[in-house]
């Protein structure tokens, strides 16, 4: 594999979803983190409208929300194409993007035909990762224990809340299928809250998920790789709150990470096994975050789903796990450009002619 001596690197962050500003928390610490002796960065951000802006100064781009609006206003716009990747503007392209248009495949296929490295899952492992239906059906298919749920679209809500409502097994998660970070989820208690909850998920994406709620324990392994992935030591998250909702996770202080998880060697052992063949069946690269659930009246693991582009904040999981793995925040970073590299340089070797 050959990289650059000193590698010119994309950072791609804001974007347009619900999750535009936990991308820019993961953003700020990626960019402070990432070695500038071995990288010559290019932050890239993109607007909540869409529009692909870069500036000299990434930290600006990260200020208060005043600044950020006047420096994406003077920005210089931003163009990833085949021509730039022919001009050397960029060597590889890091996509600090959660949920829609950053973690679900199109972003990835944009690379893809510019026909540029980049750090994550590709094309296929990026969009079933997000969609949690597709995700469950493939989880389900492949003998994988999940919990048991239904998948409905915004526009049977009327029918779905007349057909089901009353034979639901509170309590229920309501989701959008499409998003992360816990963005328009309600826990719903009885069959009078679900109208609301369904309406909430349905402001987020056009397809919503039901979910049996279960007394569980919330376990979390990271994994690392391409073909043959490693897995972190799990850790297990204690919320503060009802469930670890968007509060919990990125304003409130109180919920708690605990790493290592106390478990027994067999459930630790289990866990990691879980992430792995959950990574490898959802066909992923680089790097996800895997989320269980340890039912506390069976001992019985559930995959949760996998986050393909998993939270980069100073208080995120997935780093957590990996420093108490062993490897700390910057050589994360490293190892995922050359997961990137490695994993489109065995692309080049495909054929393209026949």
């Amino acid at each position: 594999m050959n990289t650059p001596a000193k590698i010119r690197i994309a950072v791609l962050f804001g974007g347009r979803s619900g999750e535009h500003e936990v991308s820019l928390r993961s953003a700020e610490s990626v960019l402070q983190a990432l070695d500038p002796q071995k990288y010559d960065v290019v932050p890239v951000a993109i607007t909540h409208e869409g529009r692909w802006l870069s500036s000299g100064d990434p930290m600006k781009l990260l200020a208060p929300k005043e600044t950020i609006q006047k420096e994406l206003s003077d920005g210089k716009p931003a163009a990833i194409s085949a021509e730039v990747r022919t001009a050397g503007a960029f060597d590889v392209v890091f996509p600090v993007l959660h949920g829609t248009y950053g973690e679900d495949g199109t972003i990835q296929g944009l690379m893809e035909l510019a026909d540029l490295p980049y750090v994550g899952a590709g094309v296929l492992g990026s969009a079933v990762g997000m969609d949690k239906d597709v995700m469950k059906r493939l989880l389900r298919d492949a003998g994988l224990p999940i919990v048991e749920y239904w998948a409905l679209l915004a526009s049977g809500i009327d029918s779905f809340v007349r057909d089901r409502s009353g034979s639901l097994p509170y309590p229920v998660f309501v989701k959008p299928a499409n998003l992360g970070s816990s963005v328009g989820i309600t826990k719903v208690h009885n069959a009078g809250e679900l109208p609301a909850a369904l309406a909430a998920a349905a402001q987020f994406d056009r397809k919503i998920v039901v979910e049996r709620g279960i007394d569980a324990r919330e376990i979390e392994v990271a994994v690392l790789g391409n073909d043959t992935p490693d897995v972190s030591v799990p850790g297990e998250v204690v919320p503060a709150r009802e469930f670890y909702d968007y509060q919990a996770k990125y304003v409130s202080d109180d919920s708690r990470i605990i790493i290592p998880a106390v478990l027994t060697e067999a459930q630790a052992k289990e866990a990691r096994e879980l992430g792995r063949k959950v990574f490898q069946v959802l066909e992923c690269s680089g790097l996800g975050r895997v989320d269980l659930f340890l039912e506390k009246a069976t001992g019985k693991y559930y995959v949760n789903e996998i986050n393909t582009l998993p939270g980069f904040t100073s208080i995120s999981q997935y780093p957590k796990l990996w420093a108490a793995s062993g490897l700390p925040y910057s050589k994360l970073l490293d190892r995922l450009v050359e997961l990137a590299f490695e994993r489109h340089a065995e692309k080049k070797k495909l054929r393209t002619r026949y």
